[in-house]
């Protein structure tokens, strides 16, 4: 840290924290006392009115306040819960920029404000689930994708025996349902891809840069262009429609309608995750097409059937009812 910004950052531990002493100055900048003498003395010299007080310490004289920002408290409030909401998801690098620009933003408020923006953080909060800020992968993306360099990666595909290798060129990092993703374009697949982070087992920055072409475009609505592949078309009984809406597969591109209702419309960007997703809904979900995933469908609600009939007495109504993937099977040619 340079000398402007420490000094900068002192006022602004001044008008976040009061009193404070040279010690602590010292303590927080990781700097000498001496240091924080020729801090303070600098500070008064160019017009910021230091109180020292003997045996307390240094503060600010009383209305003073820095110019020229000036936030209402929702403005305020939102600033800080955007600060919190993103350190949450960042790794310890970020993490640390995220505290110093609360800290900024706080010490440039007045009590009544700050008064405020605690109110709001009470009644607003954005909790975070799994370990997002821990992945070690973060930071060495993030230069990556700042670097334009290329990425090989161990990466274990969904539902795949195996890892395999690839090299990537990375353009984004996208936090998507919880976890972090990144978008680059695979030159094994030849298409733009989306990495989950917590899949990649091996990751390692090559010294290849590459150019950002007309390949690492994204779409603004899904962070990679889904738009061009086949769909699929499903209908959904009416008493779990707004369920559906609520828990949609992020390939879901778009609502039709006919006379019958509601036909949701999916991008087939990665098949199997979407068969999975549409055997949690049992026999409320109707795949009107493709055909071939009607017929992966039927053969994977066969497959449970069979794994569970022979402990099943499929004569009793009750049992039937019971059982989820067996209505489903019923449900389907």
């Amino acid at each position: 840290m340079n000398r402007t910004d420490r000094l900068m950052a002192i006022l602004l531990e001044f008008q976040a924290r009061g009193e404070l002493r040279a010690e602590d100055l010292a303590r927080r900048f990781e700097i000498s006392v001496r240091t924080v003498y020729r801090d303070i003395q600098a500070l008064s010299e160019g017009g910021v009115p230091v109180v020292a007080t003997p045996g307390k310490g240094y503060r600010l004289m009383d209305g003073y306040f820095l110019p020229p920002l000036s936030f209402t408290e929702s403005k305020a409030a939102l600033l800080m819960l955007g600060g919190e909401f993103v350190r949450d998801r960042v790794d310890a690098e970020l993490r640390r920029a995220a505290d110093d620009a609360r800290a900024k933003l706080a010490g440039i408020l007045p009590p009544s404000r700050r008064e405020d923006v605690a109110r709001w953080r009470r009644e607003i909060a954005f909790p975070t689930f799994g370990r997002l800020a821990d992945d070690p992968g973060l930071p060495r993306l993030r230069s990556a994708i700042q670097q334009r360099r290329v990425v090989r990666l161990l990466y274990h595909a969904y539902r795949r025996d195996a890892p395999d290798e690839r090299d990537v060129e990375p353009y984004r990092l996208v936090n998507l349902f919880e976890a972090w993703h990144l978008a680059a374009y695979c030159r094994l697949r030849q298409a733009p891809r989306f990495f989950r982070l917590d899949r990649i087992d091996r990751l390692d920055v090559l010294d290849e840069r590459f150019t950002p072409a007309e390949r690492h475009a994204v779409d603004p609505d899904h962070g990679e262009p889904i738009r061009h592949l086949p769909v699929a078309r499903i209908r959904f009984d009416s008493a779990v429609v707004r369920w559906v809406r609520e828990r949609q597969a992020w390939t879901f591109l778009c609502e039709e309608q006919d006379a019958a209702g509601p036909i949701f419309v999916y991008a087939l960007r990665d098949e199997s995750a979407l068969l999975s997703w549409i055997l949690s809904w049992g026999s409320a979900a109707n795949v009107l097409g493709p055909l071939h995933l009607r017929a992966r469908l039927t053969q994977e609600a066969r497959a449970i059937l069979f794994r569970h009939a022979g402990d099943t007495n499929l004569d009793d109504p009750s049992n039937i009812h019971s059982a989820p993937a067996i209505t489903v099977s019923a449900a389907l040619p």
